[in-house]
């Protein structure tokens, strides 16, 4: 079983930047496709990226195309989420997630992390 540990998080302002990692240990994630959700309050778990075992592909939410990267290294067994331009509304707690497919549900994804709190001032 693997499990995931995200750090990274914190209180930006609007327009700032931060990057989140995720780091697996337990087994190699390797051959697993990674995924980052997020949660915020009085809302369901909504999909944020995810990536393909070996990096090569990538997908993205509507709303945080293009000022959001999912990116991993296998060797270190960690994922990252570059996130620029923040907003607001990007605030929640960031959930990363690992599983045999890269998708947008949820609950196609076998194991999760504790989740870390974003927040970004206005």
């Amino acid at each position: 079983q693997v499990q995931l540990v995200e750090s990274g998080g914190g209180l930006v302002q609007a327009g700032g930047s931060l990057r989140l990692s995720c780091a697996a240990s337990g087994r190699t994630f390797s051959g697993d496709a990674m995924g980052w959700f997020r949660q915020a309050p009085g809302k369901e778990r909504e999909f944020v990226a995810a990536i393909d075992w070996s990096g090569g592909n990538t997908y993205y939410a509507r709303a945080v195309k293009g000022r959001f990267t999912i990116s991993r290294d296998n060797a270190k067994n960690t994922e990252y989420l570059q996130m620029n331009s923040l907003k607001p509304e990007d605030t929640a707690v960031y959930y990363c997630a690992g599983g045999s497919i890269e998708t947008y549900d949820s609950g196609k994804y076998a194991y999760w992390g504790q989740g870390t709190q974003v927040t970004v001032s206005s």
